[in-house]
């Protein structure tokens, strides 16, 4: 018995990750034109499937009502027939993105006839853990697709019903399209989870996508490299030059729009000159909304039917209509809060101050820093991105939403006529031309 097969025994994960291995490697094989092929494929399929999709959803959605799912998993679980059709509409959207697969991103003359490439290519095996949010599947099995990535997708216990309605679609598209369906696979049970979490020699890169404690819990458990954020914390910070106007439609934008989003504002920053004036128009706009508002001491002198904010306030995710308000004195402490309680997510500013404005971007340690607009445009399709399997508050490239660019990595190919390094070293080494090539 082979080391594979014996694995496989021990773990039958292992013998689902083999599989979609090999049939990732046959997607990385296709042309771009099969691929979107591919991709139509997979919208026809869920067009079809969508009467047995909502119905699933419909399931989900009962079973989370009668199990009291949090209000922000509940949001997000939900997948009626006007979202599902969107959703359809941003799988044929990926078909339209540029394939990153195969591009060549340094051709170089090392000598004559030594010539060097740094070509695109796929990851491999995508593991995707994430709660609730079933529409995520169809997200990332077109990006696994067009990029030429398998992919084992691992849904919460409350999305059961729609990810294997889902999944069930995907795959009879890839079948029609004559590509391997196990480069799509679904895990179902929480002891898949762990286990999945230990398949390093077969899993490329995990993508988790929840609560900033699931999040933490993926990141603590494995050696795979994981691509994500934790928390998103994030702030929106009203300079002494701010317009009014615009900030209070900036802020309602940022909290009321989506507030279980991770790229909605949990914390409000206002400079001590404006926070007479600002305090009370942006507070009624957002009570007006619904936003619960707490505030450190200098807000409730102005705000004094507030709720005070504790310490743990400046450092929570609500991932809801909560929001906590500080006045500070200038924008050197608007950033000082931000490097300090911020998740480096994404955060903004709001002034009519042009080097301010610069300041604050340039020393905000965040993925993504706004002036005068929402944290709300954080987000892969916004970016034109097409979709995005998610996004990483890491230092490290992929950094923010992270699209299709985020699921290849590269080689390097050398191609020579008998050369040797010996030739290149010693008393009479030959020079290298590096030469870069069109």
């Amino acid at each position: 018995m082979s080391v594979s097969s014996v694995a496989a025994v021990e773990n039958p994960l292992v013998a689902i990750a083999t599989s979609t291995r090999q049939a990732a490697r046959t997607l990385a094989s296709l042309s771009t034109e099969q691929k979107n092929e591919a991709i139509e494929a997979i919208a026809q399929a869920l067009t079809a499937a969508a009467p047995d999709i909502v119905a699933a959803n419909a399931l989900d959605l009962q079973a989370a009502v009668e199990d009291n799912l949090a209000k922000p998993l509940y949001e997000r679980l939900k997948l009626d027939a006007m979202k599902l059709q969107g959703a359809i509409k941003g799988v044929r959207d990926v078909a339209q993105l540029p394939d990153p697969a195969g591009a060549v991103q340094i051709h170089r003359e090392l000598d004559d006839g030594l010539v060097l490439k740094r070509i695109a290519c796929p990851l491999g095996v995508l593991g995707i853990i994430f709660e609730s949010r079933p529409d995520a599947v169809m997200q990332i099995s077109t990006l696994a697709v067009k990029s030429g990535n398998g992919v084992i997708l691992k849904g919460g216990r409350e999305a059961v019903r729609s990810c294997q309605a889902l999944v069930k679609a995907i795959r009879q598209g890839l079948t029609n399209a004559g590509v391997d369906p196990n480069a799509v696979q679904l895990l179902t049970t929480r002891e898949e989870t762990r286990a999945m979490l230990a398949l390093d020699n077969y899993v490329d890169l995990i993508i988790p996508r929840g609560s900033n404690a699931f999040v933490r819990f993926v990141q603590e458990n494995t050696r795979i490299p994981v691509l994500g954020h934790a928390d998103g914390v994030c702030h929106l910070y009203v300079d002494a030059a701010a317009d009014l106007e615009k900030t209070v439609n900036i802020a309602v934008d940022a909290k009321v729009g989506y507030p279980s989003a991770c790229n909605a504002i949990e914390t409000l920053l206002v400079h001590r000159d404006i926070a007479p004036r600002a305090l009370p128009v942006l507070a009624s706009a957002l009570q007006q909304a619904g936003v619960k508002l707490l505030g450190d001491e200098a807000t409730r002198q102005v705000l004094t039917d507030i709720q005070a904010a504790t310490e743990d306030d400046w450092s929570t995710e609500y991932s809801d209509l909560i929001l906590a308000i500080r006045v500070v004195d200038s924008v050197d402490g608007a950033i000082d809060h931000i490097n300090t309680y911020g998740s480096r997510h994404t955060d903004a500013i709001a002034t009519e101050d042009q080097a301010t404005a610069a300041q604050f971007m340039a020393q905000v340690d965040a993925a993504g820093v706004y002036h005068n607009c929402s944290t709300r445009f954080a987000d892969g399709f916004r970016y034109g991105f097409g979709a995005e399997v998610g996004i990483s508050t890491q230092k490290m490239p992929p950094r923010g939403p992270v699209g299709l660019e985020g699921l290849v990595t590269y080689k390097y190919q050398v191609v020579g006529n008998g050369h040797v390094v010996a030739t290149y070293s010693g008393e009479n080494a030959r020079p290298f031309t590096h030469r870069d090539l069109s």
